[in-house]
């Protein structure tokens, strides 16, 4: 969970103005705010989040201390691959995460038969990501989803519009899974390079090479 701290400072002799900080790490901002608010000058102390809710020092840390046992602070890389001549799908997705204090990565795939399309297949590995989210316990927290697929993330950002009907039952079934983990997602568009996880994941479902494993990871790599 990234935030702002929109804060209003008054000096030893009362002159008061405002300042908001840039984006950072909610815990990070935790430790900012404590240390601005020690110096006595700060008058006015809030926290901004994503979606513009306002959040009290109190509310936040509160916020925290309920979801550090749960999923948080999560980062979702996924990709689908489409063989034309089998008619088979792979799915990959890489879902990095904190949990107890410490932070974990998810590498998973699967193949399926039911798909027309590589678009169709990226959707799908969306999907499937959100399912894994579910197996995990994630829900009510913001999700960053990161692919390579022009066509998935522009439409479900809003910045294109849905026009193929099989598509836009895809973009409902995402959004319907969404809405039911209480997620709150952003998205981003890399390239298949910085995508090379779950891409790798895709390519070997089509192989019929199955991956699924959780693996801590040391100071955070």
């Amino acid at each position: 969970m990234n935030v702002r701290i929109e804060i209003t400072y008054k000096t030893k002799k009362g002159t008061e103005t405002s300042f908001i900080s840039e984006e950072m790490n909610v815990d990070k901002a935790i430790l900012i705010a404590e240390d601005l608010q020690n110096t006595g000058r700060v008058k006015n102390l809030t926290f901004i989040d994503n979606l513009d809710s306002a959040w009290s020092l109190k509310e936040i840390k509160k916020y925290i201390a309920e979801i550090e046992t749960e999923p948080h602070n999560i980062t979702v890389y996924f990709d689908g691959g489409f063989d034309i001549q089998t008619k088979m799908s792979g799915l990959g997705c890489v879902i990095y995460y904190e949990q107890n204090g410490k932070t974990w990565r998810l590498r998973k795939n699967v193949l399926v038969d039911s798909l027309d399309t590589n678009n169709e297949a990226e959707y799908a590995a969306l999907h499937f990501a959100l399912q894994q989210l579910g197996e995990l316990g994630a829900h009510h927290i913001p999700v960053t989803f990161i692919g390579d697929s022009q066509v998935v993330i522009n439409q479900l950002s809003g910045e294109w519009a849905v026009m193929e009907e099989v598509l836009n039952k895809w973009a409902d079934r995402v959004e319907e899974k969404q809405n039911k983990l209480g997620i709150r997602a952003e998205y981003s568009l890399v390239s298949r390079k910085q995508n090379q996880e779950a891409d790798q994941l895709a390519s070997q479902a089509l192989k019929e090479i199955e991956i699924s494993s959780i693996l801590q990871l040391e100071n955070g790599n």
